[in-house]
């Protein structure tokens, strides 16, 4: 039954309608899989019972002829998601215990198309986090090791315990989101695929907010056509989140494996950073070479205010951060410490509740905000934000995409950068222009580096164009032929 779980999303639907299997049959490979696997951590949360039950009335629906685009196919959901009945805490300890009484939108569409739920996936607390270190249940442990190394790995952040689980064949995709790179760095960790889809693609209603005008939901997959399969079934208009936006969903599927002929492909000069590994920058010439072959014509490319991306990007964050988690302060829901009066009351459960880094980030935030410094840093990020976008608008008038490498590393060691957030703030320099600028964004493996590590190339894409975002990777996903995977050891 273990070979169940090695089949891709789109492999395994095909099984389930061949009737090859039963939804119940792959459900609990699944589930096996996902309980000799605990020393990943990247569940927190598993739900057998109610997988199985969902399973089985996927398999009494197909029965009758009635299956949906996705019935029967078991999934894992990030625990920013709010899961009716079913405990979600933003890997926080301020919400150990909260059970919502209520669907998030994105993960309603996935049930009502027949997915399955495993459980609740591992992230970084609150979103806030490159590593997935900052859990308040522990570190996730990426799948894969260096060539004759034993040393653990982040599978990046913060939607570690998503990618590492797709990865390690703990569920056929999973639910992600992506607020300054989120869904693709990990991906890049991984060996497996991940959009952010263009802000208000999907409902942020129902996901525990970071910093609203950035957050957006996506699946990360094991491949293209499998993330395309997911995201259709993700998006949509909803009444309930105003910034959804009101747009027909296309079929995503039908985009990959599209020629790309004739398509402008943009190469930012921007993207050549200082420091960046050799093997990095061989990549993104491979990934060239690839689309050339493909038939698509390279441009050079200029996003002259890229440098200014991240520090913008650590200003705007942290202030809507610090403006959504006021909500947390002991009186309506979550965790409450003792204390004399309500000051104190807000203090002891702020302080209690909350980990190091998202004390940080909310410190920050609230500095920027404050009326002294307002002006001089919240506002002037905001028109550097402004630029950004701008730099990609004037791209558009020459390029349909645009291709850079996600990440200037590969999976870097568990507790290497923790005590240096800089050094962890950079792991995002690559990705946060996107979320900056509302665009569209896929990470998909395209090689391993000199350890046997994978390393990801992204496709940026015109606002509301994943249509050529998925063209573009299937071409260079077919072309690269990465089929690696990491070898089990847990």
């Amino acid at each position: 039954m273990s070979a169940l779980t090695k089949l891709t999303l789109k492999g395994a639907l095909d099984g389930l309608a061949a009737k090859d299997f039963t939804s119940v049959e792959l459900t609990q490979a699944h589930i096996d899989a996902v309980e000799a696997a605990r020393g990943l951590n990247a569940y927190i949360l598993e739900t057998p019972e109610k997988a199985l039950e969902m399973a089985a009335a996927s398999d009494a629906r197909r029965a009758k002829g009635e299956a949906g685009v996705l019935d029967g196919a078991p999934l894992g959901v990030k625990d920013l998601f709010c899961t009716k009945g079913v405990r979600t805490t933003a890997c926080s300890k301020i919400l150990e215990n909260f059970v919502p009484g209520y669907e998030s939108t994105v993960t309603s569409n996935l049930w009502r198309d027949g997915a399955v739920m495993l459980g609740k996936l591992n992230l970084d607390q609150f979103a806030m986090g490159s590593s997935n270190e900052t859990s308040y249940f522990g570190p996730v442990t990426n799948p894969w090791r260096g060539k004759g190394s034993n040393k653990a790995l982040t599978p990046g952040g913060s939607s570690g315990g998503s990618a590492a689980a797709v990865a390690a064949d703990l569920c056929l995709g999973a639910t992600a989101t992506d607020t300054g790179g989120s869904i693709r760095q990990p991906a890049a960790f991984t060996g497996t695929v991940g959009i952010k889809p263009t802000y208000g693609r999907c409902s942020r209603w129902g996901v525990v907010a970071f910093a609203s005008s950035l957050d957006q939901a996506g699946p990360i997959a094991k491949t293209v056509e499998d993330a395309a399969l997911l995201l259709n079934s993700m998006s949509g208009h909803d009444e309930k989140d105003s910034t959804s936006l009101d747009i027909a969903v296309p079929d995503f599927t039908q985009f990959v494996g599209k020629s790309v002929k004739g398509l402008r492909i943009g190469v930012p000069k921007e993207y050549r950073v200082d420091g960046m590994p050799a093997e990095i920058e061989k990549l993104w010439q491979d990934g060239i070479a690839w689309l050339k072959d493909a038939g698509c014509e390279i441009v050079e490319i200029s996003l002259p205010h890229t440098k200014y991306a991240l520090p913008a990007y650590y200003i705007v964050a942290p202030a809507e951060a610090s403006s959504n988690l006021a909500r947390y302060d002991g009186m309506r829901f979550g965790l409450r410490e003792d204390g004399a009066n309500l000051t104190e009351i807000y203090e002891n459960t702020r302080a209690s509740g909350f980990g190091d880094e998202v004390k940080r980030r909310i410190l920050i935030g609230t500095y920027v905000l404050s009326a002294g410094y307002y002006d001089a840093y919240y506002l002037k990020a905001l028109k550097v934000r402004r630029r950004i976008a701008e730099d990609f608008d004037n791209a558009w008038t020459k390029v349909d995409a645009i291709l850079t490498p996600t990440a200037p590393s590969a999976a870097f060691g568990l507790g290497e950068n923790s005590n240096d957030p800089i050094a962890m703030y950079l792991n995002d320099v690559f990705t946060v222009t996107t979320n900056l600028a509302g665009l569209p964004g896929l990470s998909l493996p395209a090689g391993l580096d000199a350890n046997g590590l994978p390393l990801g190339l992204q496709i940026i894409g015109k606002p509301l164009d994943e249509g050529t975002v998925f063209s573009v990777a299937g071409a260079i996903e077919k072309a690269a032929g990465f089929t690696a995977k990491a070898d089990k050891w847990w």
